[in-house]
C-alpha cells in the first residue's frame, strides 16, 4: 500500500464496504445506480447517497398510502416509477421530525436540501437509463434556507489560540496535564490549519514524508482523491519542525506509523480528536464562538483574501472547484468594508 496515501485508500475501503451493507437493506435497483455513478462519486458522496435512500424508501413503507406495508427490499423500478412530485413534498416535511425506533431525528433546510439531491440522483439516473417515465425529481423546489455567516477568528484571536496551544496558559489543571505531552503537536497543528487553510481529512491523511522542509512545501489529497502541493510560511515551517523532532524522540512510536499528527496512543489522529483539540482551545480563547477546524479554514481564507484581493488566488489555495463558494469569504469581510466606507464621506469640511 502507497505510503502517501495509506489513510485514504483505508477510509474509501471502509466506506465501500458500509455501502455495501447498507445496499442490502436497499431495494435491489440501487445496486445498478451505484455501480453506475461509481466513476462520477467518491466513496463518501455514494455513502452519503445509500444513508438518505434507506431514509426515503423507509418513509415510503411507512408513510404514504401508495406503498405502505411493502417491505423496502422487495420494491422494484415499477414501485420508483409511481412516485411522483407529491411523494417528495410528503418527504420533506417527514424529515422536519421523525422515528426510527426510539431515537428522534431532526433536519432543518439545510438537511432536507441534501437528501432530496440525493433522491434526484437516483431518479435522474433511472430517467437518463429510460426506466421511469419522468424526472419526477425536478419537479420538486430545493428547499431555501440562508447561508449562516461566517464565523472566523479575528486578528487578536488567533494570536491567542496559538500562544495558548504553545504556553497552556489558561487551560484548566486538568488540560495542562496533557498539554505538557502535547504542546508541540498541537501548535503545529493548529498553526497548519490557520497558516494554510487545509480541510480537517487533509490535515489528518498526512504523512511525514508528505512534508518538504527544504521548500516549505507539502503535498495533500484533496476531495476526489486529486495530490496537490501547497506552501506554507517559515512561522508554519518552525513549528512543524519542532513538532517532527518531538514526534521522531517518542519511544514507542511503531516504525510502521507514517502519520505526522499522532494521538497519545501513537497512532493516527482521527477527525473526532483534531475536532476536540481545536474546541479545547478555542473555547478557552473565544467561549461565544463555536470554532471548529472549518472555521479556521474559513479564518485563514478571509486573511488571505484581505492580503491578496484577489478571489481566484483564494479559490486555488483552498481547493475550491466553484469560485462562488469562496465568494463567502468576501461576504465574510463585508463588515470591514461598510466600516471603510463609513469615514469616506464628509458632512462637514473641516
Amino acid at each position: 500500500m502507497d505510503n502517501k496515501s495509506d489513510y485514504f485508500k483505508q477510509r474509501d475501503e471502509n466506506n465501500i464496504l458500509k455501502i455495501r451493507e447498507l445496499r442490502l437493506e436497499l431495494p435491489s435497483f440501487c445496486s445498478q445506480f451505484f455501480m453506475g455513478i461509481e466513476n462520477q462519486t467518491t466513496s463518501l458522496t455514494r455513502l452519503s447517497y445509500a444513508r438518505d435512500l434507506k431514509i426515503f424508501f423507509d418513509f415510503l413503507v411507512t408513510n404514504t398510502q401508495e406503498f405502505y406495508g411493502k417491505k423496502v427490499a422487495d420494491l422494484t423500478l415499477e414501485d420508483l416509477n409511481k412516485v411522483t412530485s407529491t411523494h417528495l413534498e410528503m418527504f420533506l416535511d417527514y424529515l422536519t421530525v421523525y422515528k426510527v425506533g426510539k431515537q428522534t431525528f431532526r433536519n432543518g433546510l439545510k438537511g432536507k436540501g441534501r437528501k432530496l439531491s440525493s433522491v434526484r440522483a437516483l431518479l435522474k439516473y433511472f430517467f437518463k437509463k429510460e426506466k421511469l417515465d419522468s424526472n419526477v425529481g425536478s419537479k420538486v423546489d430545493t428547499p431555501k434556507y440562508r447561508e449562516s455567516e461566517i464565523v472566523r477568528l479575528e486578528v487578536d484571536e488567533v494570536v491567542k489560540l496559538l500562544n495558548m496551544s504553545e504556553d497552556g496558559n489558561g487551560l484548566t489543571t486538568m488540560q495542562k496535564g496533557f498539554h505538557k505531552h502535547t504542546k508541540e503537536r498541537d501548535f503545529a497543528l493548529l498553526s497548519l490549519f490557520l497558516g494554510t487553510g487545509i480541510r480537517i481529512s487533509e490535515c489528518v491523511g498526512l504523512n511525514v514524508d508528505d512534508i518538504d522542509f527544504e521548500n516549505n512545501a507539502f503535498t495533500i489529497t484533496r476531495k476526489g482523491g486529486s495530490r496537490v502541493i501547497l506552501y506554507f510560511s517559515d512561522e508554519v515551517k518552525d513549528a512543524l519542525l519542532k513538532w517532527v523532532e518531538v514526534r521522531n524522540q517518542i519511544k514507542d512510536l511503531p516504525k510502521t506509523e507514517k502519520a505526522l499528527f499522532i494521538s497519545l496512543q501513537n497512532k493516527r489522529m482521527n477527525v473526532r480528536t483534531v475536532e476536540k483539540l481545536v474546541k479545547k482551545y478555542a473555547g478557552c480563547v473565544t467561549p461565544l464562538k463555536h470554532i471548529t477546524p472549518h472555521k479556521l479554514r474559513s479564518t485563514y481564507g478571509t486573511n488571505l483574501y484581505r492580503e491578496t484581493n484577489d478571489i481566484y488566488v483564494v479559490a486555488s489555495v483552498l481547493g475550491h472547484k466553484d469560485v462562488n463558494t469562496t465568494r463567502k469569504h468576501y461576504a465574510a469581510i463585508s463588515e470591514d468594508i461598510r466600516r471603510e466606507a463609513s469615514t469616506k464621506v464628509k458632512l462637514r469640511k473641516e
